[in-house]
């Protein structure tokens, strides 16, 4: 065997040995480098943001949790949005309008949808809290001035962005068109999509609070990022997670011990500690369902390799990676 061949061979088994080792530890490199989704009859839903409204790292945060990411940003870390494709009919939606908004945008355009435009062909907010609305401003004339991008809202939500600026100003310049939404009515976007709103109890000081229930063709999911207490809803959370085939749940808290500086009885969320025990009973398939998003700065299943985040999957729990890709 002559040393050119031999050489190839050397570099070729390095090569595959390499792609092992970045699969072995590295899990999610797959997902992160994905640039297109491969079926293309298909819908999906993709996280594109996982973090509480103000982001990681958090404005004035002196704590371990932040330190370092003041200058080593991590790219992961992006408020909290979800994006829906459908793939046969060329279509894309943003849930959430996060400050984020500019970099989830192009991470949706990426999945090879509707040619190269970083437009939504829709978004559909939750409540009118900093991290899910005021990414809408990146649509107006001082950025995108885009045209007419519909954006789905309740009836308090509406008239908030109608009569308070800047956002009356995207109404005014026909940069977006609001499309109001109703607790328990389906919005039909293509054959293959349909969207309901489920109001939900939370802090409402300037609209009504939502989760939404996502349906594709085969599959569902439902999306509640923000709630009081499961105990304070009208329905059952846990009849709601049977009829669906994913459950992204509010879970701002590891504990009620990570918040120090404040008085937490006022921004109540579901401890993810809580969640996990009112779910302990389910079956396991029912549990494997259910996947935690919305992450206070503070939470430590922000970090994959954290106790706290090997106890969740541990107790059969998932949690929201961004770039995870879930058909429907």
């Amino acid at each position: 065997m002559n040393h050119k061949l031999i050489g190839v061979i050397r570099t070729a088994t390095l090569t595959f040995l390499l792609i092992g080792i970045a699969f072995l530890y590295c899990p999610e490199v797959k997902s992160q480098e994905r640039s297109e989704i491969e079926n293309k009859d298909r819908a999906y839903i993709v996280v594109l943001g996982t973090v509480q409204d103000a982001g990681s790292p958090h404005a004035a945060c002196q704590k371990a949790c932040c330190k370092d990411l003041f200058d080593k940003p991590d790219p992961s870390r992006k408020v909290v949005s979800l994006g829906l494709i459908d793939q046969k009919f060329g279509k894309k939606y943003l849930f959430e309008a996060t400050p984020d908004m500019t970099k989830q945008m192009k991470a949706l355009a990426k999945l090879g949808v509707n040619g190269d435009s970083e437009t939504p062909d829709g978004i559909f907010l939750t409540h009118a809290h900093i991290g899910h609305y005021t990414g809408l401003m990146y649509l107006g004339k001082e950025a995108m001035s885009a045209n007419e991008v519909p954006v789905y809202a309740m009836p308090k939500m509406k008239s908030f962005l109608e009569t308070n600026g800047p956002w009356s100003q995207l109404v005014a310049n026909r940069n977006i068109i609001l499309k109001e939404i109703q607790h328990q009515k389906e919005v039909s976007l293509t054959a293959h999509l349909m969207v309901r709103a489920l109001q939900v109890p939370h802090r409402d000081e300037y609209s009504e609070t939502v989760g939404y229930v996502i349906s594709g063709p085969n599959k569902s999911a439902l999306f509640i990022p923000d709630i009081d207490k499961w105990e304070k809803w009208g329905l059952d959370i846990i009849n709601e997670i049977k009829k669906v085939d994913y459950a992204f749940l509010d879970a701002t808290f590891f504990d009620g011990k990570e918040i120090n500086n404040r008085d937490i009885s006022e921004i109540p969320h579901p401890f993810i500690t809580e969640s996990m025990e009112k779910f302990e009973t389910m079956d396991p398939k029912e549990k494997d369902k259910i996947i935690f998003i919305h992450f206070n700065h503070t939470n430590p299943v922000l970090n994959p390799q954290s106790t706290a985040s090997q106890t969740v999957r541990k107790n059969g729990f998932r949690i929201a990676r961004i770039n995870d890709i879930f058909e429907l």
